[in-house]
């Protein structure tokens, strides 16, 4: 499994953390609170983490084409939701088992 991490400055992260995992429940197997959240869509998962400066997206995928893919549809979605101020991404690229495995409450 390959993992890709971007920390997006924002000080509107937990809204965008909620938007985006509220916005995928109907489709897909999500879990979120205020502060943490996890979908998994068909090209990988996609974990959230929000803190009061940024919004940390952890992504995994089986192989690079679906990681682009996943990292791709996830910030256009984050980006609709953010249309009043503009977002970077620094992705950063992770071996497979080095972030911690934090299941959302319900």
């Amino acid at each position: 499994m390959l993992q890709s991490r971007a920390v997006v400055p924002t000080p509107h992260a937990s809204r965008y953390l909620q938007q985006l995992c509220k916005h995928w429940a109907h489709r897909f197997e999500t879990a979120f609170t205020d502060s943490d959240g996890r979908i998994a869509l068909p090209l990988g998962e996609t974990r959230l983490s929000a803190s009061a400066e940024a919004l940390t997206i952890d992504l995994t995928a089986r192989d690079t084409s679906d990681l682009s893919g996943l990292r791709d549809v996830v910030a256009r979605h984050v980006e609709r939701f953010a249309f009043r101020e503009t977002l970077r991404y620094d992705w950063t690229e992770a071996a497979s088992g080095t972030r911690d495995a934090k299941e959302p409450s319900q």
